[in-house]
């Protein structure tokens, strides 16, 4: 898997974006290794806060900061043109620039020529390994959980690093394994699903998930929604390639609209639990669902309790939301 080398420590670099779900890469990234973070960089007042320090280039030079990270995932994977000053300015200056986008930051215009005088790097993290291969479908060694999600940004990736975390504290073998732009800078190793083409995408999963220990689990990052119109291609290549033994659905409460897509409504847990089945029972015919990571961030704590006791009930469930309460009780019919 690509190894990825971002210097630390980070400016979060988070333009004009007032959408906290375009922001899930910097958000990622200040809740997970908070301690690689020095500061953010925001160019409007409404940019979306991530409790982290204000600071100007000139600033973060002064300081010591080693990457100026972008932290928005834009639907398309761009790089906004009025951003392209602030990417030269801060690469003249030595810091290193590190992007997940779909454009490669050599293409944008002046970016090389400055990270040259000012002896600065340019990384790009949404690259997959060369040469992947076609999927094979066949049983690989070892135990798979994936998370699968009613949306995007609903929280797939949080509730994998959680399960992880909580797997490994009784004393599972447990390993996250990211899918995605921010898990890979979170992790240091990973595959982008998203950029690989589409014939290579199960493969690609087999190679982010390969043969390991009986015991050992690979909690894998999920990617977009199988009912998403826009990313229900690159999910399906990653359930298909991840063979999974079991799964977990990812949810926020309230959200009641594919996001960014208003004219679409979300699934259903439950249908989302039938159509992961549905196809993923090609590779493996034991696949079931083990539980449901809900976003609660928006309920008050007693309608928090109220919602996750009313999901359990109607879906015969653990429902839990993992930043929260942890995801021991998923993690026990693990064990």
């Amino acid at each position: 898997m690509k190894v990825v080398e971002i210097r630390p420590p980070y400016l979060i670099f988070l333009g004009s974006e007032s959408r906290a779900t375009y922001a899930k890469t910097g958000a990622g990234l200040a809740q997970w290794r908070p301690e690689l973070c020095s500061g953010q960089l925001r160019l409007a007042a409404d940019t979306v806060d991530l409790g982290l320090p204000d600071l100007t280039l000139e600033q973060a030079a002064e300081a010591g900061v080693g990457s100026l990270v972008i932290g928005t995932a834009a639907v398309g994977g761009g790089i906004p043109e009025d951003w392209y000053p602030v990417l030269r300015e801060a690469l003249s200056r030595g810091i290193d620039v590190v992007a997940g986008a779909h454009k490669r930051l050599a293409e944008v215009p002046g970016l090389s020529e400055s990270a040259a005088a000012g002896g600065a790097q340019l990384v790009d993290v949404r690259v997959p390994p060369a040469e992947l291969p076609v999927g094979t479908g066949k049983k690989r060694r070892g135990k798979r959980l994936l998370m699968v999600g009613t949306d995007c940004a609903v929280g797939k990736k949080y509730s994998a690093l959680c399960l992880e975390r909580d797997m490994r504290a009784a004393g599972m073998k447990a390993d996250f394994r990211a899918s995605g732009q921010t898990g890979i800078m979170i992790a240091g190793c990973g595959i982008p699903m998203d950029a690989v083409v589409s014939d290579f995408l199960s493969g690609a999963a087999e190679i982010l998930s390969p043969d390991n220990d009986d015991d050992h689990w690979d909690v894998i990052e999920g990617q977009g929604g199988l009912f998403h119109p826009g990313y229900s291609s690159v999910s399906t290549g990653l359930l298909i390639g991840s063979q999974p033994d079991a799964f977990v659905v990812c949810h926020e409460a309230g959200r009641e609209r594919i996001s960014g897509w208003d004219d679409f409504p979300l699934p259903s847990i439950e249908d989302v639990i039938a159509r992961t089945v549905e196809l993923g029972v090609l590779v493996n015919p034991a696949i079931h669902c083990v539980g449901v990571c809900v976003n609660t961030s928006s309920l008050a704590e007693d309608e928090r309790k109220s919602y996750l006791a009313q999901l359990e009930k109607r879906l015969v469930l653990p429902c839990v939301d993992p930043l929260i309460d942890g995801a021991e009780a998923i993690v026990r019919g693990l064990r």
